[in-house]
């Protein structure tokens, strides 16, 4: 028998019949910004499932969990920088708000995981999604199959408690539970909230928020992408060069 085609992780993006529109509010981090894309909701599941056991790709650096890492506390914190030749974006990163997803994405990228992995989504208004170690690390990314992989595990869900906002760092999934691997996102838009909130697709764990660097987040977003038909694939993806974690 054929093996099914690998889903995407993904935070896919479909017209809707009665236009919805994802831009940044007046104020917010990113100043005002007018309403540009028609839009767009987040489908857990468009084409693909995740494999993150599927052979093939990259091979985790030395180092790397194996299986769902240890928890972060809840009263612990990190400090996550990731260098870009966009610029640097740090994240603060809280046990507090997803324990588990916390602890995972520390531990990979304590590990060495995201080092040179691409951003290979670029929804403009929306969010840049990226983390596909198996199938996204530079200078070898398939862009065939990049956005299906992960690090060969996958780790529990856990409640979403506090609201999506621009600067938001979520991890990405698929509709089946206990999806998430390596792959995250950062949200662009206060308004791509209502979208990421609606109880059907409120279910990507939050694990922290940019604390400086949204200017280059906005870069990585700005640059060219394959479109909404073609789920809004990096056309000259930007990897994360180092990826270095401290405390706090």
């Amino acid at each position: 028998m054929t093996s099914p085609a690998p889903r995407r992780l993904s935070l896919a993006v479909a017209a809707l019949a009665i236009p919805a529109l994802l831009a940044a509010c007046t104020g917010g981090d990113g100043g005002a910004s007018t309403p540009t894309a028609a839009v767009a909701t987040p489908s857990p599941a468009p084409s693909a499932a995740a494999s993150p056991d599927a052979q093939g790709g990259s091979s985790a650096p030395g180092g790397c969990p194996t299986a769902q890492p240890e928890a972060l506390a809840a009263d612990q914190t990190r400090t996550v920088t990731i260098a870009t030749d966009s610029g640097d974006i740090e994240l603060r990163i809280d046990g507090s708000l997803s324990p588990i997803a916390a602890g995972n994405f520390v531990a990979l990228a304590e590990c060495g995981w995201y080092d040179g992995v691409v951003f290979h989504r670029l929804v403009p208004d929306f969010v840049i999604q990226g983390g596909d170690g198996q199938w996204g690390r530079s200078p070898s990314v398939d862009p065939n199959l990049v956005g299906t992989g992960g690090p060969g595990y996958t780790i529990e869900d856990e409640p979403v408690t506090t609201p999506y906002r621009r600067g938001t760092v979520a991890m990405a999934r698929t509709a089946d539970p206990n999806s998430v691997g390596s792959q995250f996102f950062i949200v662009l838009a206060d308004g791509a909230a209502q979208a990421l909130a609606a109880p059907e697709y409120n279910n990507y764990q939050i694990i922290g928020e940019v604390t400086s660097g949204m200017e280059a987040v906005d870069a990585i977003a700005a640059m060219p992408n394959s479109g909404p038909a073609t789920g809004n694939a990096a056309l000259e993806p930007v990897p994360m060069t180092k990826v270095t974690v401290a405390t706090p």
